[in-house]
Parts: C-alpha cells; sequence; structure tokens
C-alpha cells in the first residue's frame, strides 16, 4: 500500500525559501488530486495549494506569487517551492491525496513537516 511522506521542512529566517517533498508512490497513479495542506499552532489546517489529474492548479490567496506546486510523475515526488517565506507561512505542512479537490475528499494524509520561519 502507497504512502505519502514528506520531507524538507525545517528553519529559515523572512525571505527565504524552502522547497517541500513527498513521496506519494501508489498514489499518484491513482489519486485525482494532490494538494499540500498547513495547520499552524492552534489554527485550523487549511489548503495551500492543490493539483488535480489535469494538471489545474488553485493557491491560497496568501501564497499565491511565493509558493509553487509541481510533481515529478516518473519519481512519484509532489514538490511544494516555498519562496519569500513569511512568519505566518510557519506551520506542520501536509500532503495529501484525494479523489477530487475538495478538502473533505482528501482521504489519506502524510506525518507532516514542520516549516518555521523566523524574523
Amino acid at each position: 500500500q502507497g504512502q505519502l511522506a514528506e520531507s524538507g521542512g525545517g528553519s529559515v529566517q523572512a525571505e527565504g525559501s524552502l522547497r517541500l517533498s513527498c513521496a506519494v508512490s501508489a498514489y499518484l497513479r491513482i489519486a485525482w488530486c494532490l494538494g499540500w495542506f498547513r495547520q499552524a499552532q492552534g489554527k485550523e489546517r487549511e489548503a495551500v495549494v492543490t493539483i488535480n489529474d489535469h494538471g489545474i492548479t488553485t493557491y491560497a490567496v496568501v501564497v499565491k506569487g511565493r509558493f509553487t506546486i509541481s510533481k515529478d510523475v516518473a519519481e512519484s515526488i509532489l514538490y511544494l517551492q516555498m519562496n519569500s517565506l513569511k512568519l505566518e507561512d510557519t506551520a506542520m505542512y501536509y500532503c495529501a491525496s484525494g479523489w477530487s479537490c475538495e478538502y473533505s475528499h482528501f482521504n489519506h494524509w502524510g506525518q507532516g513537516t514542520q516549516v518555521t520561519v523566523s524574523a
């Protein structure tokens, strides 16, 4: 059975960059939608960006222009390039797969990787 495994998190100063990776294995072949989500301490989990099977992306307004999602189908890896990071981007970041890009339809989740942005 496939797994979702995030990596690439860490600590970075504001305006810096990080690239998150998610090994999606078998799910990349069958999932209609993949996405990155985040949950800051004391807040609800929110969608950062999703990409469907046709390559159509939907970004949260707060990250648009700074974050870029991509996927390497051959390697079965989902990426999130994060540039111009802000303090408010600090959160646990999760990758997920689902049968549609509706939030409630994401039914497989990774364990998460922490991103901490400091001044």
